[in-house]
């Protein structure tokens, strides 16, 4: 059992090492492509198989979230290497999430065009700001508490 086990374990992760590569190779040239400025009208991801492509505009990239999140954080009290280190792994969060919205975009408009337009326009806005929600939630939760004056 514990052979067949790691053996399925192995198989599953060639199967999405193979199935994520492109997409994040993609994603990642991309990023370097928008931090260079080469590509202000937005960069667009093509599936080589039936054409469907999506173009990652602004608006797309996680920046709006981040924004809110580092709002957040700013403005409650506490110290500021506790702000810092929030907003380092709040940043990480949010774009790690992006990310994964991305990548499932682009699987989910290949496969039904109609899902794709409300997986885009409501149900992925909602767990982007649902993710802001939860990690400055958590982070609240890390602060020491506050003492008496």
């Amino acid at each position: 059992i514990i052979v067949f086990l790691s053996l399925a374990a192995v198989a599953i992760a060639f199967t999405l090492a193979r199935n994520l590569t492109k997409p994040l190779l993609l994603i990642t040239r991309a990023a370097e492509q928008m931090a260079r400025g080469e590509f202000p009208e937005g960069i667009v991801l093509r599936s080589a198989g039936n054409g469907f492509g999506v173009t990652i505009l602004a608006g797309c990239n996680g920046v709006e979230a981040s924004l809110i999140l580092i709002a957040g954080m700013l403005a409650f009290p506490a110290s500021w290497r506790r702000k810092v280190i929030g907003i380092g792994l709040g940043l990480l969060t949010v774009q790690g999430l992006n990310l994964v919205r991305i990548i499932s975009l682009f699987y989910l408009g290949q496969w039904r065009a109609d899902v794709f337009q409300f997986a885009h326009l409501y149900l992925w806005q909602s767990l982007i700001m649902l993710d802001v929600l939860v990690v400055w939630l958590l982070w609240v939760r890390w602060l020491p508490a506050a003492r008496p004056r």
